[in-house]
């Protein structure tokens, strides 16, 4: 069982085709991408590449040497994947979660090239909290069942976490006020609709459900709460 299905997206072309565009628009509808069969589109200017899954989040590749602009509009979340990033004279290693509020000076920049998860906007009313977590040294704590959570960040209904799945766990079926997306860090995530090997980007619509469950350990980065 695995239907962790890839969507067409072209960062460089100005129109998606349309069941792609309504796929991205409209956060009612569920949406899989297996970001390991999409293609990345460079961007010489920046010496950059893109993974674009949704029109708010995307994975980056920075080329040694690279660079990437901060948005001064709407803030941006970013997990480091690979390789590391600084900013300002601050190294933010793999594993490394950023939370960048509004007015940061200077762009992200990679000596050795980095892969990172990006979120542009993820910032509600109100929250202007700036957070760096580097989660390699962070404490995980006892979840639901045997998982393991490490919160990231929390505002008003809005969470970030990691969430450690050990081998054959399941998790009760439940419903997402607010919807929900997870990119899967390592092993395979389950549930009823489909199996998401390492590196697929799910998005659940608000009030949606599911029953989860894993066979290997399986590591996730999860939010909920921002999709109403």
């Amino acid at each position: 069982m695995n239907n962790c299905a890839t969507f067409s997206t072209d960062a460089s072309r100005t129109n998606f085709d349309s069941q792609s565009y309504t796929l991205r628009v409209s956060f009612a509808k569920r949406l899989v991408v297996a970001t390991s069969d999409q293609d990345w589109t460079p961007d010489p200017a920046t010496n950059t590449e893109r993974r674009p899954l949704d029109e708010l989040t995307w994975l980056v590749r920075l080329a040694p040497e690279g660079e990437f602009s901060l948005d001064d509009s709407g803030g941006d979340e970013c997990f480091v994947l690979d390789g590391s990033l600084s900013l300002q004279g601050d190294e933010f290693e793999t594993g490394t979660y950023l939370r960048f509020p509004l007015e940061i000076a200077g762009p992200l920049r990679s000596e050795n090239g980095c892969t990172f998860f990006l979120k542009r906007q993820p910032f509600a009313p109100g929250d202007l909290e700036r957070v760096v977590k580097r989660t390699r040294q962070a404490r995980w704590f006892p979840g639901q069942g045997r998982l393991e959570v490490m919160p990231l960040h929390e505002h008003e209904g809005r969470s970030t976490a990691l969430v450690k799945w050990p081998a054959g766990e399941t998790f009760v079926p439940h419903q997402h006020w607010g919807g929900e997306e997870i990119l899967v860090l390592s092993g395979t995530f389950m549930d009823e609709h489909g199996s998401y090997p390492t590196g697929c980007w799910v998005r659940s619509p608000h009030l949606s459900k599911h029953h989860p469950f894993v066979e290997e350990e399986t590591t996730i980065l999860v939010k909920v709460g921002h999709l109403a």
